[in-house]
C-alpha cells in the first residue's frame, strides 16, 4: 500500500506548536489596507489558534 502524503497547501498554512496546538495566519491582511486602522493591521500580523472543530481535520492533513 502506498504511503500517505502530507497536504503541501496545509503545511504552508498551518504550524504546530510545541504543546501540539495548531496555529494559523489571519485573513484580510493582503490588500485594501488603506482603510484598515493601524491597530487592526498590527493584530492581523499575529498568528492565532485554529478553531477546536477544525483541529482534527488539519492534523490529518499535516501529519500524513
Amino acid at each position: 500500500m502506498p504511503k500517505k502524503k502530507t497536504h503541501k497547501g496545509a503545511t504552508k498554512r498551518f504550524k504546530l506548536t510545541a504543546s501540539g496546538k495548531v496555529l494559523r495566519g489571519r485573513a484580510n491582511h493582503s490588500h485594501i489596507l488603506t482603510k484598515k486602522t493601524r491597530t487592526r493591521k498590527r493584530r492581523l500580523r499575529q498568528a492565532t489558534l485554529v478553531s477546536p472543530a477544525d483541529v482534527r481535520a488539519i492534523r490529518t492533513l499535516i501529519s500524513r
